[in-house]
């Protein structure tokens, strides 16, 4: 081989392991490069654990705040307005709703909230009292149609034999949670309470004896 073949030779042999030496270097540029690209590519798997973003409200949470934002009359002045509209009543059930829309309305004005409760007389007879839960004042008191003896008398021994107020039954409720209490109502010998958390617009329903006032039954609703 003469000189001038072997010095092409050398060469080339040069120019190989210099592209070999080479690519590790190019390769691990490009491998930061797509570590880059791929880490600003958003994940198609949502957040990253421990980021999750804040959960839109449910349609039962959303209607509670909005409920509870347009009231300005609490459950038990409103209960002591319905009360005191029936001679020697009891109050059997009071429930934080939209009232309903006049009949023969052309169309649905502004939904105003109101407690709508059952009071119960002496005798037993029932009476649907509306209170208007941003004013304070009577909207409707009716006596309940279509109540025969048997059922009054079973209403007014029930009543009778209740030594727990709804008062207490309430109070009872919040000091477990503070939030603010939409419903209570008398259901045999239980009150069913029920309690709005303000921070997150749950619901939570305790159910206690009504003779002792233990609390028997707590669940919460997350929807």
């Amino acid at each position: 081989m003469t000189a001038q073949l072997r010095l092409r030779t050398l060469s080339v042999a040069a120019a190989v392991c210099a592209a070999a030496a080479a690519a590790p270097l190019l390769t691990g540029c490009g491998d930061a490069r797509e570590s880059r690209v791929a880490a600003a590519a958003p994940s198609p798997y949502g957040s990253p654990t421990g980021t999750s973003s804040p959960r839109r409200p449910t349609q039962d949470q959303a209607e509670r705040k909005a409920l509870l934002g347009a009231t300005k009359v609490p459950w038990d002045k409103a209960a002591g307005t319905a009360v005191g509209g029936v001679p020697e009543g009891k109050l059997a059930e009071i429930e934080l709703t939209w009232a309903r829309s006049a009949v023969g309305s052309p169309s649905p004005g502004p939904r105003t909230p109101e407690w709508e409760s059952t009071v119960v007389a002496k005798d037993g007879t029932a009476h649907t009292v509306r209170v208007d839960a941003v004013s304070g004042k009577v909207t409707e008191s009716r006596i309940d149609p279509g109540q025969a003896p048997d059922d009054k008398r079973e209403l007014a021994d029930r009543l009778g034999a209740v030594t727990v107020t709804p008062q207490r039954a309430a109070k009872t409720a919040t000091d477990r949670k503070k939030g603010t209490v939409t419903a209570v109502q008398l259901d045999d010998a239980v009150w069913s309470v029920d309690v709005v958390t303000t921070n997150d617009w749950n619901k939570t329903t305790y159910d206690l004896d009504a003779k002792t006032g233990k609390i028997v039954r707590e669940h919460m609703d997350r929807d």
